[in-house]
C-alpha cells in the first residue's frame, strides 16, 4: 500500500500540495481505511506527504535545497558503489543490468517515456547492489525514490543521453575497470545536476531526467 501512493506521489499522479483522504485512496487502490492510514504515516515520516491539524494530509513538495542535498549525496555515494561494482559484480548482476537497459531501449524507440524514471532507479539500484555493499546498497535505496521525485517530468532529449551513459558503465563493469565506472557514474551524475539546474523555472516541476 505504501509503495502503490508512493509511486503516485513520485510519478506526480498526486500533485504537489495535493490534499489526499484515506476515504478517496482507499476507493483508488481497492483497500480499506487502515492500511491508508498506515501508508500515509510512513509516508509523512520518509517527507513525501505532510498533515495539517484540522485540514488534513497534503503532497509534499521538495525544495531547491532539500534537491541539492539529494544531488550532492548522490554524486558521493554512486561514484563509490560503481567503482566497487566494476572490481565485485557477478555474471547475474551484469545480466539484471542488461536486462534494464534492453527494456528502456525499447521504451525510447516507442517515444513511450513515462516507464523510464521507474527502469533508471533500478538501474542505479541494481549498480549499487552489484557493489557487494550492502551500506552502499541501503543507502541508494533511502535515496532511490527521492532522486526520482526530483527527476519526475521526463524530457526526451535528456532521455537518450541519459541511457547512452548507463550503457558506457555498464561496458565499464563488464570490463572489471572500476576507475573507469567511477568516473563515467560521476560524469553521468554531473550532467544530471546541471541539467537539472538549468530547467526553466523555479520548484522542481520541470527537472531533467539522469
Amino acid at each position: 500500500m505504501c509503495a502503490a501512493i508512493r509511486e503516485d506521489v513520485v510519478s506526480r499522479v498526486f500533485a504537489p500540495g495535493e490534499r489526499l483522504t484515506e476515504e478517496s485512496l482507499a476507493a483508488r487502490y481497492r483497500v480499506s481505511r487502515v492500511p491508508v492510514r498506515e501508508a500515509l504515516r510512513t509516508l509523512e515520516a520518509e517527507g513525501f506527504v505532510h498533515s495539517r491539524p484540522y485540514a488534513g494530509t497534503f503532497v509534499a513538495e521538495i525544495s531547491e535545497t532539500e534537491a541539492e542535498d539529494l544531488l550532492g549525496l548522490r554524486a558521493l555515494i554512486e561514484p563509490f558503489g560503481a567503482e566497487r561494482a566494476a572490481a565485485r559484480r557477478s555474471q547475474l548482476h551484469l545480466a539484471r543490468l542488461e536486462l534494464v537497459l534492453a527494456e528502456a531501449g525499447e521504451l525510447l524507440r516507442d517515444g513511450r517515456h513515462a516507464g523510464l524514471a521507474r527502469l533508471n532507479t533500478s538501474f542505479h539500484q541494481l549498480l549499487a547492489e552489484a557493489s557487494g555493499s550492502p551500506d552502499t546498497a541501503a543507502l541508494v535505496a533511502q535515496l532511490g525514490n527521492k532522486i526520482a521525485w526530483v527527476y519526475s517530468v521526463e524530457l526526451p532529449r535528456r532521455a537518450n543521453d541519459s541511457w547512452r551513459e548507463h550503457a558506457e558503465i555498464l561496458q565499464a563493469l563488464r570490463d572489471q575497470d572500476p576507475e573507469r565506472a567511477r568516473e563515467l557514474v560521476a560524469d553521468h551524475i554531473r550532467r544530471a545536476q546541471q541539467a537539472y539546474r538549468l530547467r526553466g523555472g523555479k520548484g522542481v516541476r520541470t527537472p531533467q531526467h539522469g
